[in-house]
This record gives C-alpha cells, sequence and structure tokens, in this order.
C-alpha cells in the first residue's frame, strides 16, 4: 500500500503543492496525512495514525525530509523505526535519487552504513534550518518591540455605548434587535462581543 505524509509548520501555509504531488502519484486521499504543525518533534496527530497504518512492504512517500520533521535525532530515530522496525519503505521526492530507502536495503550491510551518513547529514541540515528560523522569529518579535509595535492579537474594542445598550438588554428594557440597531451591530458581531464584555467583567 502507498501512503504519503505531509506537513506544513503552520495553518495558514497552503499543502496543496504538496497534496498535488501526492496524488500524480496515484495516492488515494484518504491514504494521505497532513499536519499544519512545527517539526521540531514528532507529536503530531495525523503523523502519529500514519504510523499505527503503516504495515511491512508498505511504501510512504514525503516531498521532502525536513517534513517529516526538523529534530536531528528524531528524524533518525523516526526514519528507522519505519524502515528497520516496521520494515515499509520511504521515498523522499525531493532526493528521490538518493532518499529510496529500498535501494539501501538492497545493499545489504554497506547500504545501511550509506544510509545512517546520508539521514545524519540531511537531519542536521533540517535541524540547523529550524533553528535560523526560531532565531529569525526572535529577532523580528523584539525589533518589534524595539519600534512600538503591538505583537499578538489586537485589542478588542466596544462601541463607546455598548455598557449601556447591553445593561438595557440584559434588564429586557430592549430586544436583541433593538441593540443590534443602536449599536449599529450584526447579529453575530454583537453576541460575539457580548462574550467578550462578559468575559471581561468576570476576570
Amino acid at each position: 500500500m502507498n501512503l504519503a505524509y505531509i506537513r506544513v509548520s503552520s495553518k495558514d501555509q497552503s499543502v496543496e503543492r504538496q497534496v498535488a504531488k501526492m496524488k500524480e502519484l496515484k495516492i488515494e486521499e484518504r491514504f494521505i496525512f497532513i499536519d499544519k504543525q512545527s517539526g521540531k518533534d514528532f507529536d503530531r496527530p495525523q503523523y502519529q495514525t500514519m504510523k499505527k497504518i503503516l504495515r511491512e512492504g508498505d511504501l510512504l512517500y514525503m516531498d521532502s525530509l525536513d517534513r517529516l520533521g526538523r529534530d536531528y535525532d528524531g528524524i533518525i530515530q523516526e526514519w528507522k523505526h519505519i524502515t528497520r522496525k516496521t520494515n515499509a519503505d520511504i521515498i523522499v521526492l525531493e532526493n528521490s535519487s538518493l532518499f529510496d530507502s529500498r535501494k539501501f536495503k538492497e545493499m545489504g550491510d554497506m547500504g545501511k552504513l550509506m544510509e545512517d551518513q546520508f539521514l545524519s547529514l540531511l537531519s542536521y541540515i533540517a535541524e540547523q534550518e529550524r533553528k535560523k528560523i526560531k532565531q529569525r522569529q526572535s529577532e523580528g518579535i523584539a525589533l518589534a518591540r524595539l519600534k512600538g509595535t503591538s505583537i499578538g492579537r489586537p485589542k478588542v474594542t466596544l462601541p463607546h455605548n455598548f455598557e449601556e445598550v447591553y445593561t438595557q438588554w440584559k434588564q429586557g428594557k430592549l430586544k436583541a434587535v433593538e441593540a443590534f440597531e443602536i449599536l449599529n451591530l450584526k447579529k453575530a458581531t454583537f453576541y460575539n462581543k457580548v462574550k467578550i464584555f462578559e468575559c471581561r467583567n468576570r476576570s
């Protein structure tokens, strides 16, 4: 059975390019496992599900080695678990001439040695790239703070007369529709702001 694993680092990143590659290989959509999560560790729901499904003789595709992860020791450990303990195989499309575990198995002990060396090199590169990304993020946040830029979610503002209208609505003096109109808010926005207002008052 052919399976695919896809990972991007955040929820707003697109997986379409990777998915298209896997579909070109005729991999069924139900066997394409996607995580939108950092590669710093392997505690990812879809990755763990994929590992449970993998069986001896299966073939796992991924776009590049850093899609598997960005932790040096973890990448090597997971690769060996899949290819040597589960006895499935992995093909990394970006380096398919080098990273096709079937080729290493055909070479016996020498293949294991070569596989370990290639894995060590590329896993090291993947981990260093993660460190660079983290460093750039830290520097960007520090620079933004120096400039006085707000970090995080923007503050939600309420209409100046919100409390007065909210109180009258709560006391039954105003219907919800009337409160919407007075505040010039849509129904969903009004109730969202009610939640925010009530949370603030509870804290």
